[in-house]
């Protein structure tokens, strides 16, 4: 949750850059530490330092931290043409990063290719487990909101949303890593071990080739019963 003074901050902020007082970079950064979603306004005023070359270079490696940045926010505001051309410059610049992985995923979501996005989430799953959660959300009481955020998910489809399964094996593997040797939730081991035979049902529908490395890949993590 925001506190009242840095939301306070925030708004002084985007009235500024909304006014043309500038700024511009010091409120996206802003947003960023805050978790907040202002999509239409990161979008807008992203756009406004990528489509500048002189203010872009500015941003030295910052400037794909905003690539990002943006194609999220586009993928908000369903314009998917930009998100494309964001997701395609990172690619470019780090063709095997699990991050930009995760953003051609989602972007395939929005797109509604549910098909493609579950083949590159599970391209993530076998490739990294658990770099991708570490590396974006990291920290333990972070992990467990974000397990039961797909918890809810997973209850809410009746187990047919593969991202949220994903994300639970994920998050999953990862809590483990990092509470070691602490009590375990025999509630939450059910729920991964739920979510991981899921997952294999699931690709033995769709994908059975690949059953055996989804199988290992799980049994990697422990997520297997």
């Amino acid at each position: 949750m925001v506190g009242a003074a840095a939301e306070a901050q925030l708004n002084r902020l985007e009235s500024q850059v909304d006014n043309g007082g500038g700024g511009a970079w010091e409120y996206l950064s802003l947003v960023r530490k805050l978790k907040v979603r202002r999509s239409d306004k990161v979008l807008k005023h992203g756009l406004s330092i990528l489509n500048d070359p002189k203010r872009r270079s500015k941003l030295g490696s910052d400037e794909w931290t905003l690539y990002e940045q943006v194609a999220i926010a586009a993928m908000d505001c369903q314009c998917l043409d930009v998100a494309k051309d964001c997701i395609k410059t990172l690619t470019k610049k780090f063709p095997d990063s699990t991050r930009v992985g995760r953003l051609e995923g989602m972007l395939l979501e929005a797109k509604g290719s549910w098909e493609d996005a579950e083949n590159a989430y599970a391209r993530l799953l076998e490739d990294n487990p658990l770099d991708q959660v570490l590396y974006t959300m990291g920290g333990l009481e972070n992990l467990q909101t974000a397990k039961k955020y797909y918890a809810s998910a997973i209850d809410l489809t009746g187990g047919k949303n593969m991202r949220a399964l994903y994300g639970v094996c994920l998050c999953s593997a990862a809590i483990s890593q990092l509470a070691r040797g602490r009590n375990k939730d025999e509630e939450s081991s059910e729920l991964q071990s739920l979510a991981a035979s899921a997952l294999l049902k699931e690709y033995k529908k769709k994908a059975s080739s690949k059953i055996d490395l989804i199988t290992t890949t799980l049994g990697n993590m422990k997520l297997l019963p």
